[in-house]
């Protein structure tokens, strides 16, 4: 269905050259995530930082150099296929006995932590500061869409007023940076 969907001609002459974001402008902007690889970044938290299972099963970085709404859309689709196919792998190795589960330990004192996740629209960031006794005193989520507003904005310049949706949707951001 995408494949043909992104083989149509109408499709294509209302997705191509739409919202272009060049490289220098993404890299400036510090765009993460679909957003950036779609523009020829390559950044992806899961391989630049592998953690956890990303350590034995390393993400292939996929990058596009169009950076216009046709990039973006095509990424979405590569990155969705090489979602399904890496779920699908691992449960194909997934163990069939004993407990998956471990219980989180004590937060140390007076710390400051940061750890990287690379959610569907890019980098997210998690900070905690403990206190004294080790309990969470503040705790921040800086969601990637913080990084990209800037992108779709230079992306619109230059566009025909109906190439906004396009636009918008090509970036998906989120209004509240609560929805990770």
């Amino acid at each position: 269905m995408c494949e043909s969907m992104l083989e149509t001609a109408s499709v294509l002459s209302r997705l191509e050259k739409t919202g272009i974001l060049t490289r220098d402008q993404a890299r400036d902007l510090g765009l993460v995530g679909l957003c950036a690889r779609a523009s020829g970044i390559a950044v992806d938290v899961r391989a630049d930082h592998p953690f956890g299972i990303f350590q034995y099963f390393p993400v292939f970085k996929h990058t596009l150099l169009g950076g216009d709404v046709f990039a973006r859309t095509y990424m979405r689709y590569v990155e969705i296929k090489q979602s399904i196919n890496f779920i699908l792998e691992q449960l194909d190795h997934f163990p069939q006995e004993g407990n998956l589960k471990q219980e989180p330990g004590q937060l140390a004192a007076d710390q400051l932590t940061v750890a990287l996740v690379e959610g569907w629209r890019g980098e997210i960031a998690h900070i905690a500061i403990t206190d004294g006794q080790g309990q969470l005193r503040r705790y921040k989520i800086k969601d990637p869409s913080f990084h990209n507003w800037y992108g779709l904005a230079l992306a619109v310049r230059n566009n025909a007023i109906s190439d906004f949706p396009l636009c918008n949707k090509s970036f998906n951001l989120s209004y509240s940076g609560h929805d990770l």
